[in-house]
């Protein structure tokens, strides 16, 4: 059937290749596309280029677009058989002044490197990335499937033949072919614990021959509707030598530590095994600090405040900010019926993206459905029963987020701040050569708010646990 469309092919070069002969022949279709742009014998790719790269979930505040990183050079070597995977990149911060981005704002030139490497627990699920990162992924995906279908399509009146498959996430999966044969649009969804179910989109243009072999010189990338990837391609070399090892970053993720935890005062316990977050004890209810991470780091952290603070409800948790990696946790806390205490421009987010379907993976919320509430702060909340109190402060002239809270607990002389100051494994001795315009921020906000601070909890806390102190956090702006 493939030699019968190849020389269907043959005749009608030049014109529509979308007969009607082939239209539910996936196969066929799919022979062809690989056929049109050198990729039957291709083992593996190593392309190279420059552009941006735009991080996910950490934009400044919930209505703008995911933060913008410069990627001066961009290298990705993909081996096929077996499957494997190695990108590098050196970028820099796009914005100036860097605005939303990592834990801190990167200062100089990053270098990245990610590896899958053959054999390892990220392989099994490498092929949807694949397929949506270059055409012969998608062809590979598209061929091994059992249910893909061939359709046409016209859109924006131009006509495409259409592969349809459902991806190892279980998400529909679809290419769109032009009259050639090529390969320019693919569009799929993936699960995102904050925003559920979100539509993911690349689009290859820019077709150039590369020692035999068609590769979009353009690629673009978006999820939830924000671009998160924009390659200009400059270098691509067909079947090189592939050798992809664990290297530095295709260790397997380790397991989730347990949650355990430090006494701070009576009452008041720093819940540590992955990002930091609190437990107060009130008379009649349970308020946790930050809900971060995902499902199962909320699940650990409300585990042990119920253990800490037995046969009391957690009524409140409050949100530091916005980005997913301190929001992701959120939607356990709303399944448990507590309230969300939130900066007031964080509400109406959470509001819509929570009413998103989480259908690729349920949490806890999309299987027992529940109205999220909210309590939300201005400049100032207290939350008190007399014994304990815990104020929220709105932390001002804060490029990281607009929408940040800083908890401090007065009686105990305790901070909690996020992403403000992450202080390294060792304590700092003496200033950095760069001072980060985040760690200026926060002393700025302790002191405007006038607070005696003598304890900081990073909600990412260094690695061995240790105290933070406001000395230290002097030392790192050049003040101590």
């Amino acid at each position: 059937m493939i030699k019968k469309s190849m020389a269907v092919l043959a005749v009608l070069v030049g014109s529509s290749w979308i007969a009607s002969s082939w239209q539910n022949d996936a196969k066929s279709v799919i022979a062809t596309a690989a056929k049109a742009i050198g990729a039957e014998n291709l083992k593996s790719i190593e392309y190279s280029g420059s552009g941006y790269d735009f991080t996910l979930g950490q934009a400044p505040n919930p209505s703008s677009p995911w933060p913008k990183f410069n990627d001066k050079t961009y290298t990705r070597l993909i081996g096929f058989e077996p499957l494997g995977s190695r990108m590098q990149r050196v970028r820099t911060q796009a914005e100036n002044p860097p605005r939303g981005g990592g834990q801190q704002p990167v200062i100089g030139e990053q270098q990245q490197n990610q590896v899958v490497a053959p054999g390892s627990p990220q392989a099994a699920t490498l092929m949807d990335d694949l397929m949506m990162s270059v055409p012969y992924g998608f062809l590979r995906a598209a061929s091994a499937a059992p249910d893909t279908k061939v359709t046409s399509k016209t859109v924006g009146g131009k006509k495409y033949s259409v592969l349809t498959f459902t991806a190892l996430n279980k998400a529909p999966a679809s290419g769109y072919l032009n009259n050639q044969g090529i390969l320019e649009r693919v569009e799929t969804k993936i699960d995102n614990n904050v925003l559920g179910d979100i539509p993911f989109e690349t689009t290859f243009d820019g077709y150039k021959d590369f020692g035999g072999v068609k590769f979009p010189t353009h690629i673009v990338q978006k999820q939830g509707g924000f671009p998160v990837l924009d390659l200009t391609i400059t270098d691509v070399k067909p079947n090189v030598p592939v050798s992809i090892d664990q290297g530095k970053g295709g260790a397997p993720a380790a397991a989730p530590a347990a949650a355990t935890s430090e006494k701070l005062g009576d009452g008041v316990y720093l819940i540590l095994g992955g990002y930091g977050a609190l437990a107060v004890e009130m008379t009649d209810h349970i308020v946790v600090v930050e809900g971060p991470q995902s499902d199962q780091r909320a699940d650990a952290v409300i585990a042990e405040a119920k253990r800490l603070i037995p046969n009391k409800p957690i009524r409140y948790v409050v949100n530091t900010h916005s980005h997913f990696d301190h929001a992701g946790g959120l939607r356990a806390f709303v399944a448990e019926g507590a309230t969300v205490i939130t900066q007031e421009i964080n509400k109406p987010y959470y509001e819509k993206i929570w009413a998103n379907p989480h259908t690729l993976s349920p949490d806890k919320l999309a299987k027992a459905p529940k109205k999220p509430a909210f309590k939300t702060v201005g400049e100032k909340m207290v939350l008190t029963d007399g014994t304990h109190t815990i104020e929220l402060y709105h932390m001002t002239n804060f490029l990281h987020h607009d929408g940040m809270l800083l908890a401090y607990l007065p009686k105990e002389k305790i901070l909690l701040e996020a992403d403000a100051f992450n202080p390294p494994a060792q304590v700092l001795t003496q200033t950095p050569a760069t001072i980060s315009p985040y760690n200026q921020s926060l002393a700025a906000n302790i002191e405007r708010l006038k607070l005696d601070v003598q304890r900081i909890i990073p909600v990412h806390l260094p690695a061995d646990n240790r105290k933070v102190t406001m000395t230290e956090l002097m030392k790192a702006i050049g003040k101590g």
